[in-house]
């Protein structure tokens, strides 16, 4: 799944708590899904990145040949640039473009209705 980091800010911004708390009517549950969601694209983003830098693996490279891999700087850079997992795992939350479910409270909700 592609992850997209158009409409992220790369810099931390204040948010209004009700927004956070609306889908899931408790804002530590929704802290909970955006944190278990930022550690899903965080792992995603270092797979990534170490797949583009394996490329350049090579293990008969000079110290002076990895110092001037222009290749490899630039791709870290990228990705140092990019914002960081939670701000893009918060705008997704915030965009209703996270799954995520609570069987506990699935649970609950079809004991209520099976009485």
């Amino acid at each position: 799944m592609a992850i997209n980091y158009q409409n992220v800010p790369s810099t931390t911004i204040p948010r209004d708590f009700r927004k956070l708390e609306k889908e899931t009517k408790n804002l530590y549950e929704s802290i909970a899904i955006i944190s278990k969601r930022a550690n899903q694209i965080s792992a995603q983003m270092k797979e990534e990145l170490h797949a583009k830098l394996n490329e350049f693996n090579n293990d008969s490279d000079t110290l002076e040949e990895v110092f001037e891999n222009r290749e490899q700087i630039e791709i870290s850079m990228h990705y140092e640039r990019l914002p960081k997992a939670t701000l893009i795992a918060t705008e997704e939350f915030l965009a209703d473009k996270v799954y995520f479910r609570n069987p506990e409270k699935e649970k609950r909700f079809a004991e209520g209705f099976n009485i």
